[in-house]
């Protein structure tokens, strides 16, 4: 490790977080604009106005969230979709606890997910010439197929969620 190294990578490490920084700076104020146009009451109004059931409004709303996903940060998402999505819990009798997991679940799903798939393309950018795309997307499956097994097993025994939570604060 020399001086000149060092610097690089504080260098590339400092402009990193700047730009992740400006993505979370401009959702949030994408947001706020959002919420205070009512953009969100809007949505919310709509979505009330369906005959929805909890469980059909989940799976839309995972659906949005896993396509919302590919081309989108997850910092973006939680930042401008979450709080879109979270005055709808109530309504719907959803607790936010399995919300949130189920949200966190399906970002990974998300993230790991063809066409764009941001860590194979954040893999291939540090792998050796002769990998290629192709090959991190076959090896990516099986932990994508894993993920999405995950997410239905959390659908059919909500209870799994509350178990660390029950352990930590009783319940």
């Amino acid at each position: 490790l020399t001086w000149q190294r060092l610097k690089e990578s504080v260098y590339l490490t400092a402009r990193t977080t700047a730009m992740v920084c400006w993505l979370f700076v401009g959702s949030a104020t994408f947001a706020s604009v959002f919420a205070y146009l009512g953009g969100q009451q809007l949505i919310s109004d709509f979505v009330t106005g369906l005959d929805m059931s909890p469980l059909m409004f989940l799976i839309v709303a995972q659906i949005i969230i896993f396509i919302l996903g590919w081309p989108l940060e997850w910092t973006e998402i939680i930042v401008i979709f979450v709080p879109i999505f979270l005055p709808l819990l109530a309504h719907f009798e959803i607790d936010p606890l399995f919300f949130g997991v189920l949200v966190a679940v399906n970002l990974q799903t998300a993230f790991l997910s063809p066409p764009m798939a941001m860590s194979a393309y954040y893999l291939k950018g540090i792998s050796p010439p002769h990998v290629q795309l192709s090959d991190i997307f076959r090896g990516m499956m099986p932990y994508m197929l894993i993920v999405i097994l995950c997410m239905v097993i959390i659908y059919i025994f909500p209870q799994i969620v509350y178990g660390l939570p029950n352990l930590i604060y009783g319940g």
